[in-house]
């Protein structure tokens, strides 16, 4: 909403006000939930979405234009980045990928894993897909 002069004013979404998403399965494999929690109005360009992740299910690989920050809320997870070794994650902590580093993150094979992730726009554009994590990737 705007006021007089451009000046927006403050916006409240409240929980559960917003639908949940299936994570496709072109870009994730096994079941993923998305709750989306902001998209901040021109000119700002940050989004945040918590992402649930069931056992076993993960990203494809991918990058973001302009980074990307995870922070883990529930769980333990497993995230990499290529050429990298699979590293573990859990409730606390943050996980920063540098603009255009192909990675890709998810819940262990046993246990569920929910992080926000947040990222930011460069024309438009938050992320690219790449091809899917294969199983011989995920359980090295």
């Amino acid at each position: 909403m705007t006021l007089s002069k451009g000046i927006q004013k403050m916006d409240i979404k409240q929980s559960g006000s917003q639908p949940s998403t299936k994570g496709s399965a072109e870009y994730f494999i096994s079941t993923v939930r998305i709750d989306p929690l902001f998209s901040a109005p021109d000119p700002a360009r940050t989004s945040g979405a918590s992402v649930t992740f069931e056992p076993g299910a993960r990203t494809a690989w991918h990058t973001h234009p302009l980074g990307q920050t995870l922070i883990v809320t529930a769980g333990c997870g497993l995230v990499q980045r290529w050429g990298g070794v699979i590293e573990q994650i859990r409730p606390g902590d943050t996980i920063w990928f540098a603009p255009g580093e192909k990675h890709w993150h998810g819940a262990t094979p046993t246990t569920a894993m929910t992080h926000i992730a947040i990222q930011e726009h460069l024309d438009g554009k938050f992320v690219d897909w790449m091809e899917q994590v294969s199983d011989e990737q995920y359980q090295s």
